[in-house]
Formats: structure tokens, C-alpha cells, sequence
């Protein structure tokens, strides 16, 4: 009976096929009166029978356009779309290979009264300075989310972790009918939103809201998404939920409720697991692929996605989060958003590392061994409002307020041998950290336009307070050997308090010389911090039997005060094809550091610097651009490494600031070229970054050569500079009207000089990497899914002195992910990759597969999903990493998620409108 079935299966693919017929419609767009061609016009045609789409394309600067597609239809629906222009329809018989339509003359859209409004849905549409993608035109699986959405869009590329880039541009914000949607968050977005409840996906380049309303140019360097969702969906109920349970007690829960009111929208959001995920999960595979052994963590201990911090740290974590989302219209004139997330977690880890480090006359080795435990719980709340007192007058107030706690436990174990590997020092450390933070911040922001050639005036002012606390229990033993051995116990409490206040305020007016394009920008700014940071450490009193003895040598008791004064002027362009921007401004800036234990070292320094900020921007056309632009910044030198007092708080290294330290002076030039041609399918970016900074601060070290103890300060260089170019290539080749292949061919190369000391002894350091990588995703729509890639990184560390050796690494990362979508309510997909790392050493694990999995069914008629997931199939996830710097390598490892099988359930609902057709530009008929 299964073989009879399967070769049915394959007649009735096989007739299908021999039905498809290939067709070429071509032709000219040009505008009726003036006989212009018209560029970026959308063309596509649909089937008559349901409307769906089966192919479309750009006309180039010419007005030409070549349509290539394959039907097994007789007819055929054509359409063309151009904004401010109706749009064309023409019924036509695909009864030749090749349709000449010849020219075709668009009629400019009047908007006469009387005229029969369709709905048009052109799969894209491109307006000055919008791309926009109609959702219905593009197809996923029946459950997809905006981020399987966003995979299929021309130009859009997501990896594992989420980071989602547009033509090589990353995505750093992402709207919802022109409002956030969490925050800032992309990821929580992307994840959790449906895509039937979408209509329109529109990219533009990231503007502040002042920004949009003045009708400024916005950050060439990222983009923004705004999803609009379908009038029709903008009032109802709908969300998911979804609870796992696995082997090794691994577990996870998630739920969702949004509820929509028309301009009134209402999102909850809750989760958690031991899975390292942030919380926000509802079962898919797509939540494992990416984090094999792998999250990336903060310095902290807390991992973050979309920079909100979830808790957390290395190793094994178990969290539990919150969260709301309100959106609102208050009034005519007041737009409100705002978001509140509580998060919690728990985290395990147990890290390893061998160091070799290299000396300008010897070397060193330095073995670790750690195990930390964290806990954390943190709140954060966020508002904007953002009203339009008329349209010349728009005032944005945007609070925010965060209170976090946490508890860490760590235990170290280090020791330091000699060349000829004989033990030179050890230490032990335990430490139990209890700190609390707080902080609130707020922006307001006025923005006034004057007539209509572009004059505005805006006023900034940012203010930000903060306190943190924390209590610091330390047990450590240090032993250094040798002719003078020497044995120091510490048993310490230390009591942190910081306080932070900030101001900035700015103002900036623009005054148009040519309206509309030209302008010329006056700016002012002004800027205090102020911060209190107390360090009391307390010395173990063994008669007492508490901590009572005020150590002095270890506290501190600082007073900081940074003040800047930035006037500035400017001058920008704003063009049809081009638009151009100069800034020049002076920063005067004063630090000052009160030092109430060690009054001898108050410092107060004034700074004066030039800065300096170009971009170009040239547009060849609607499909492909050119950006290039530099910038001159400074960086003053932090108060800490400007005071010249010697801070102990490490046995093994004495670290004194140095108050003849000038600010770093950085040369920034970058510049690169994007575009997408519709009718080849082909996409390209290339990206180039130079750097080039005077007076580098950099740490200067002294090591002595019985003790290994280390004396460090700190220094200006000159010399330091590095490059970077990076690119991708991407082809769709379409098969038939089911299965096509994609090919992504891309790479990258850098180039760094580093000028650093090694025992005195000034060197340069000259690192050079090269990345290629390959990709192709072979589809067969609703059936297979076949992606297979590759990558490997060539490092090689050169250094100018004899004591170091040159040193080279490869690294390889391969691996291939596969879905099934038969048969139908089946969904089974893998991700299996391969890393190989030859150059750790031994007795680290050099090489791993790892394979995750999962298969899902699909039940109450697609509202409901069972899943079985497997994580670390071959049981082999390992995080082993070699690190090279200008005088060390080191290889080290810790703690990773190893293998569980899960299983969960999972159910959406839904009470929105009911589903239409897509609400697009109109379409006229007389």
C-alpha cells in the first residue's frame, strides 16, 4: 500500500510538471506626459483564479523590464506599480514563450473623484527613501513568525543568533505600526509575533523621532523595520503558550496575550527554563539552533539580547521572566508607549584555561581553575511619550527606570611557573559579592520647524542619576617563592558605594540657505558628570571576630567631575541622488579628581580637541547606493589611569596611573557600496573600515623575572592603525515555479598594528585574518529544505622583536540544515555543524559535531503543535577557544549545555478580524 502511494505521489508531481509552461514578458515603462522611462517600477503578475502571486521584478533606469516565470494557468493577471502613478493591469493569454508588450505609458494618479479604488499587492514597492515588502506576496510555512518572514526578503539575512542585517546593514531597531514593541529588543519581536497578522514590511534608514520629523537624514549605518499590521487585525485577542520537559530535569515554559484596540494595544509576555535561553521561547528549533555551547556573555555574568540584560552567567543558567508592552493614543496630539520586564536567573560554571605568556627575554605559564554561581533578579521600566502639539511643534519624553541585585559566589585557583616550568607563585581566591544597582534616566526632547524650507530648532536635555552598592567578602592566599618567599592571607570586606549624576543638554538650530537642500546647522553642547565612588575594605579583626580594621592601602575615596562645553557648526546637502554632511566642532573638557584619602593625588586636567564628522551618500538608483564618510573623535584618558597612586587590591600586580597621559586621537574612514538587482536576483555589499589613532593609551608592564609579580602603568603610542573589508554575493537561481537555490558567497579580511611594551621593551604586534565563507539553501517549496555552508579563518599574529615567535591558526566551521514539511502536519527539521580548531592544546577538545533536531506535528487544525527536540545529539557541544594577543595565548574552556531530549506542546489562539486580502497602494479604473 506505501509503495502505491508513493507512486502516485510521484505521477501526479510528475504531471503537474509537464502541465508548468515558461513564459518572458518584457517591455518599457515610461510616464505618459513627459515620456520620462520610469525606474523602480514594480512588475508582477498574479494568477486569476486566487490572486497569488508567481512572479515579479524592477524595471531598470531605462523603464525595461524582463519578467520570467513558469504556469501551468492559460491566463494571467499583469500588474504594474509605481508610486504616485495608477497602477496598470493588463489581462493577459500566456499562449507564447515571449510577451512584447513594448512600451507602456503610466498615468500619473491625479486622485479624481469618482474613480472605481482597488486594492493593489505589489510585492515591492520602492519609495525615496522606503523599501517595502507586501507580506501576502512572500511564502512560509502556515505557523511562521516574522523572522521566518524576514528570511525570505530579498536582501535579509538573520544568523543564529537573531542579528538580522539588510544588505549588510544590522537592523538595531524594529516597530510595530511605527511604535517599539518591547523596547528595543528585535529579537522579541521577530520571535513572538505571527506573520498572518502582518501586512506591510517597511525598512528605512534608523531615525531618532526628532530626526523624522524635521526630515533629517538618518543613520546610513543601520536600519529599521516598521511591521504595519492589517487593518482588519487591529482589534482582538490573540497570543501562544507553550510548555517542555526533557531529561536532566531540563525544562521550559512560555505564553504571550496581546491584546489590540485599534491605536490601544496590550502585551504580556512570560517564560522560563534551564535551557540558556532567555525565556522568551515557545519550543521551536529555531531557539536551539546557535547556541552550542554558545551564547555569548556578558563581562558581567549576564547574557543579553537586543542590549536588555536577562541575568545569568557562564555555564548552566536557569531564569524566569516578565514582562509588559502598552501602546496608546492619548487625545489627538499624545502618542504612549511603554514596557516593563522583571527577570531572574541562576547560573553554574566551571571554567579552565592554560596561558602561555611571552616576556621580550623569557616566558611564563599560567594555569586556572574556576567555579562560580550567580544569582540575579532585575527590574526595568520604560515610557515615551511623544506629542505633536501641531505639525511645526513635537515634544518626546522618554523615562526609564532599572533596580537589579544580584549575589556571586567564585572560587579561583592560579598558578604561575617559570620558563623551565618550575612553580613561581600560586594563589586562591573566594570571594562572595552581594551588590545592588539602581538607576533612572530621562530625555526630553523639543523640536520646532520653522515655514517650509526646513528651518528647525531642537533642545535636548538628558539627565541621569544612579547608586550602586555592594558587599564584597574576600578569602585569598597568595605564595610567592624563591629566595625571598613571601605568603599573603587576606580576609577582607569590602563596602562599594557609587553615585553617578549626569547632565547633557544640547541645542542645535538649522538655518536652510537653499530651501529644502542646503542648509547650514548650528549646535551647543553642555555636559556634567559627577561621580562619588567610595571603596571602604575592612580587615578581618581576629579578636572582635568581625570585620573592624580600616585598611587604607586597599580603599578608596574618589570625587569625580568631567565637564564639556561643545560648540559646533555644520553644513549639509540633501539631494535627489546625493546627500552630503560636514560637522567641525571644539570640546572643551575639564576632569577632576578629589582623592579624600590621598590628597596628594587630586587631579585636575583641561583638555581642548577638535572633532570633526563627514559623510557622502550617493544613490545610483532605488536599487543600489554608495556611502563614505570620516570622523575625528578623542578619548580622554579615564581619571583612574590619569592618578598616580598604586593600587595593591591584586598581589600580582601593582597598578599606578600616570597624570602626564594626553587624549588618543582616532582617524575614522569607512565607506562601501550595496544593492540588489530585481530582475537577476542578485544582491552585493562591500564594507571597508580604516582606523588610524595617535597617543594610544596602552598598559606598560614590568615583570620580575624571580616572582613573576607584575608593576603596571600606563602610556600614550603612536603607530596603532587597522583596516577591515568585508563583502557578500547572493544569487537566486529559480528552478521552477517550487524549488529554487540560493548561493551566498562572502568573506572578510582585517588588518591590526598594535604598538604595546613587554617588559619594558616597545614592540609591534601586525594581526592579519582572512574569512571566507560559501552557503547554498536549496528549496522545494512546502517540501524540502536543503542549506549547506562553510567557513574557515586564517589568523597569523607577526611580532618585530626575536622573543616572539610568529604564530598562525585556522579555524574551520561547517555544517548543514535540512527541513521536511512531508508528510502533511510533519515538520522535521536538523541543524548539524562541524568546528575544528587544530591549534588548542592538549587536553582540549579540538573538534565537535553538533547536531540538534526536532520534529513537530501539527494538531487542532494548525492551532496546536506537539514537539520532540533533541539538543546535542552526538553529544559532543564543547566551547574550547584559543585566544591570541600581543603577549599571550591562551586556550580555555568552561561549563556547556550538554545533551536533553525534550518534549512540548504548544497552542496559538486567535480572535482578530478575519483574514483579507492585503490593504496595499490603490488601484484605479475610470
Amino acid at each position: 500500500m506505501r509503495q502505491l502511494l508513493f507512486f502516485v505521489t510521484l505521477l501526479c508531481i510528475s504531471l503537474s510538471f509537464s502541465q508548468v509552461k515558461e513564459f518572458k514578458v518584457t517591455g518599457k515603462l515610461i510616464d505618459e506626459v513627459d515620456k520620462v522611462p520610469l525606474e523602480a517600477a514594480t512588475v508582477y503578475v498574479q494568477r486569476v483564479k486566487d490572486s497569488s502571486l508567481v512572479t515579479y521584478t524592477i524595471s531598470d533606469r531605462t523603464g525595461v523590464f524582463s519578467l520570467a516565470g513558469e504556469t501551468g494557468d492559460e491566463y494571467l493577471n499583469l500588474f504594474v506599480s509605481y508610486v504616485g502613478y495608477k497602477t496598470y493591469f493588463k489581462k493577459l493569454k500566456i499562449d507564447e514563450t515571449e510577451i512584447n508588450l513594448e512600451t507602456l505609458p503610466l498615468e500619473i494618479n491625479s486622485n479624481v473623484l469618482g474613480e472605481v479604488i482597488l486594492q493593489s499587492t505589489a510585492p515591492v514597492t520602492i519609495k525615496k527613501d522606503t523599501l517595502e515588502f507586501n507580506v501576502s506576496s512572500f511564502k512560509t510555512r502556515k505557523d511562521a513568525n516574522v523572522e521566518d518572514l524576514l528570511k525570505e526578503l530579498p536582501g535579509v539575512e538573520i544568523n543564529a543568533e537573531g542579528k538580522i542585517t539588510i544588505n549588510g546593514k544590522e537592523v538595531n531597531k524594529i516597530l510595530v505600526n511605527g511604535k517599539p514593541f518591547f523596547g528595543n529588543d528585535p529579537t522579541i519581536t521577530t520571535k513572538n509575533l505571527t506573520k498572518d497578522i502582518i501586512e506591510k514590511v517597511q525598512i528605512v534608514d534608523t531615525k531618532t523621532k526628532s530626526e523624522a520629523f524635521t526630515g533629517e537624514v538618518g543613520d546610513k549605518e543601520n536600519k529599521t523595520i516598521n511591521l504595519t499590521i492589517k487593518e482588519e487585525n487591529n482589534k482582538g485577542v490573540f497570543g501562544r503558550v507553550s510548555a517542555g520537559a526533557g531529561t536532566n530535569e531540563r525544562y521550559e515554559f512560555a505564553g504571550m496575550l496581546n491584546v489590540f484596540d485599534n491605536d490601544q494595544r496590550v502585551s504580556l509576555l512570560a517564560g522560563g527554563n534551564n535551557t540558556n535561553s532567555p525565556g522568551f521561547s515557545f519550543g521551536e528549533i529555531s531557539e536551539m539552533f546557535g547556541r552550542g555551547g554558545g551564547m555569548n556573555f556578558n563581562s558581567n555574568g549576564s547574557f543579553s539580547i537586543g542590549g536588555r540584560s536577562f541575568g545569568a552567567g557562564q555555564g548552566i543558567t536557569t531564569s524566569e521572566n516578565a514582562g509588559v508592552n502598552y501602546a496608546d493614543k492619548i487625545g489627538e496630539v499624545t502618542d504612549v508607549s511603554g514596557d516593563y520586564f522583571y527577570a531572574s536567573s541562576n547560573s553554574e560554571n566551571e571554567a579552565s584555561s592554560q596561558r602561555e605568556t611571552i616576556l621580550s627575554d623569557a616566558r611564563f605559564f599560567t594555569n586556572s581553575k574556576s567555579q562560580s554561581t550567580n544569582d540575579t533578579e532585575s527590574h526595568q521600566a520604560n515610557v515615551e511619550f511623544q506629542i505633536e502639539i501641531d505639525s511645526t511643534l513635537q515634544i518626546n519624553i522618554e523615562p526609564s527606570f532599572s533596580y537589579s541585585k544580584s549575589n556571586t559566589i567564585f572560587n579561583n585557583n592560579i598558578e604561575t611557573l617559570d620558563e623551565a616550568r618550575m612553580l613561581t607563585n600560586q594563589s586562591s581566591v573566594g570571594s562572595n559579592v552581594e551588590s545592588f544597582a539602581k538607576e533612572f534616566t530621562n530625555e526630553i526632547n523639543l523640536t520646532k520647524r520653522f515655514g517650509s524650507k526646513g528651518s528647525f530648532l531642537r533642545l535636548e536635555l538628558k539627565n541621569n542619576t544612579s547608586h550602586d552598592e555592594k558587599e564584597d567578602f574576600l578569602n585569598s592566599v597568595t605564595e610567592i617563592f624563591g629566595t625571598s618567599p613571601e605568603t599573603i592571607n587576606r580576609d577582607q570586606l569590602t563596602i562599594g558605594d557609587n553615585a553617578r549624576n549626569g547632565l547633557n543638554s544640547e541645542i542645535t538650530y538649522r538655518l536652510p540657505i537653499v530651501a529644502n537642500k542646503l542648509f547650514l546647522n548650528f549646535e551647543y553642547e553642555y555636559a556634567l558628570n559627577e561621580n562619588e565612588n567610595r571603596q571602604s575594605t575592612f580587615d578581618f579583626n581576629t579578636t572582635e571576630q568581625t570585620f573592624t580594621d580600616f585598611n587604607t592601602e586597599l580603599s578608596t575615596d574618589f570625587e569625580y567631575t568631567d565637564s564639556q562645553v561643545t560648540p559646533g557648526i555644520g553644513l549639509t546637502y540633501r539631494g535627489e541622488k546625493w546627500s552630503t554632511r560636514f560637522n567641525l566642532s571644539y570640546n572643551f573638557r575639564t576632569l577632576k579628581n578629589e582623592d579624600l584619602l590621598r590628597p596628594q593625588f587630586n587631579v585636575e586636567r583641561d583638555f581642548k580637541n577638535i572633532q570633526m564628522r563627514y559623510n557622502l551618500n550617493y544613490m545610483f538608483s532605488p536599487k543600489s547606493s554608495i556611502y563614505m564618510g570620516y570622523r575625528l573623535s578623542n578619548d580622554t584618558p579615564p581619571l583612574r589611569q590619569l592618578q598616580a597612586f598604586a593600587d595593591v587590591s591584586n598581589p600580582l600586580n601593582t597598578v599606578t596611573g600616570n597624570s602626564d597621559l594626553v587624549p588618543s586621537n582616532r582617524h575614522l574612514l569607512y565607506a562601501g557600496y550595496n544593492g540588489f538587482d530585481w530582475q537577476k536576483r542578485t544582491g552585493v555589499y562591500v564594507n571597508i573600515n580604516a582606523n588610524v589613532t595617535n597617543n594610544q593609551i596602552v598598559s606598560k608592564s614590568i615583570v620580575d623575572p624571580e616572582t613573576l609579580k607584575r608593576t603596571t602603568t600606563y602610556v600614550n603610542v603612536n603607530g596603532n592603525y587597522n583596516y577591515s573589508v568585508s563583502g557578500n554575493y547572493t544569487k537566486n537561481f529559480k528552478i521552477d515555479s517550487l524549488r529554487n537555490i540560493k548561493v551566498n558567497v562572502g568573506g572578510s579580511s582585517s588588518f591590526a598594528k598594535t604598538i604595546n611594551f613587554n617588559n619594558d621593551v616597545k614592540y609591534a604586534s601586525n594581526v592579519s585574518s582572512l574569512t571566507p565563507n560559501v552557503g547554498v539553501d536549496f528549496i522545494w517549496d512546502k517540501v524540502f529544505e536543503f542549506k549547506p555552508y562553510y567557513r574557515v579563518t586564517f589568523t597569523n599574529n607577526a611580532y618585530d622583536i626575536n622573543a616572539f615567535e610568529d604564530r598562525k591558526f585556522t579555524r574551520h566551521a561547517a555544517g548543514v540544515r535540512t527541513a521536511t514539511f512531508m508528510p502533511k502536519n510533519l515538520e522535521w527539521r536538523n541543524d548539524i555543524s562541524f568546528n575544528y580548531n587544530p591549534d588548542v592544546a592538549e587536553g582540549f577538545q579540538n573538534s565537535a559535531w553538533f547536531w540538534n533536531a526536532t520534529l513537530a506535528y501539527s494538531v487542532l487544525k494548525d492551532q496546536g503543535a506537539i514537539t520532540l527536540k533533541v539538543y546535542d545529539l552526538l553529544n559532543q557541544n564543547t566551547n574550547a577557544v584559543r585566544n591570541a594577543t600581543q603577549d599571550y595565548i591562551e586556550d580555555s574552556q568552561s561549563t556547556v549545555l550538554r545533551q536533553y531530549f525534550m518534549l512540548s506542546l504548544s497552542w496559538k489562539f486567535n480572535s482578530l478580524g478575519s483574514k483579507g486580502e492585503s490593504n496595499g497602494g490603490s488601484m484605479r479604473f475610470h
